[in-house]
């Protein structure tokens, strides 16, 4: 198994990038609003997830409770207050500190206590986490086995890990990167195609890790659906992984 570098894994370009987004995050209007659309697919896939792994009951308001989560990259906080509502005591990890700010500020306003904390995941030594999210994230850091291997350093014995990202295939240039960040859909500069992981390559980074890739699923859009979970991993696409062994 590959162990969690203590060399940062934060691309400061990226960091910086995401945190002019910090005012606007939590904004459904505003530069984030492709994440506010993406968020209720992803949160579907995360319960459903939780749910398999725990062997819980699905009408369960709380399926978290007594457990412990951890979202890295966590932007705003987008995941981290559904995950706390879902029963978990939450801790959030950002490398841009504008971010970390405005996430502290509207969990307090929502009346959430979650901790969250500016750095690299490689460098905070966090640890003992059930649940360990990383989402649209791994196409932006600098090393991504180093990264995983982080993830996996956090991840409790018996834990569950969810990771998501962009797939480098044609259609993921043209849309993604071209045609959305073109449009305003997605603010400029925030995807580098060269840095987006395909499924085979994902697998073969947590397999390194010591970990086991479950069965991925595309998040797609169409004009009648518009986001949302399908088997064409073409754009982007939502994986489970645990410890292997």
């Amino acid at each position: 198994m590959a162990n969690a570098s203590s060399t940062s894994t934060i691309r400061a370009a990226e960091a910086a990038h995401f945190g002019t987004l910090a005012a606007e995050w939590w904004d459904p209007k505003g530069s984030s609003a492709m994440l506010h659309r993406l968020n209720p697919v992803r949160l579907g896939f995360v319960r459903s997830a939780i749910d398999r792994h725990w062997a819980g009951d699905s009408r369960s308001v709380r399926p978290l409770a007594s457990k412990r989560a951890l979202d890295v990259g966590c932007g705003a906080g987008l995941l981290c207050e559904p995950l706390a509502r879902l029963g978990a005591a939450v801790t959030g990890v950002d490398a841009a500190a504008e971010n970390i700010v405005a996430a502290s500020a509207h969990a307090a306003g929502a009346g959430l206590a979650i901790d969250y904390q500016c750095g690299d995941i490689g460098e905070l030594g966090l640890s003992g986490y059930d649940l360990v999210t990383s989402l649209e994230v791994l196409e932006h850091v600098s090393d991504p086995a180093a990264f995983i291997a982080a993830l996996r350093a956090a991840l409790a014995p018996g834990g569950l890990m969810i990771l998501s990202t962009p797939n480098r295939t044609a259609r993921s240039r043209l849309l993604l990167v071209e045609a959305a960040e073109r449009s305003g859909m997605i603010p400029r500069g925030t995807h580098h195609w060269d840095q987006f992981v395909t499924p085979d390559e994902l697998c073969d980074l947590l397999s390194e890790a010591g970990l086991t890739m479950g069965q991925p699923q595309g998040i797609a859009w169409s004009p009648g659906k518009g986001l949302h979970l399908s088997s064409d991993f073409a754009l982007n696409y939502i994986v489970s992984a645990t410890i292997s062994g």
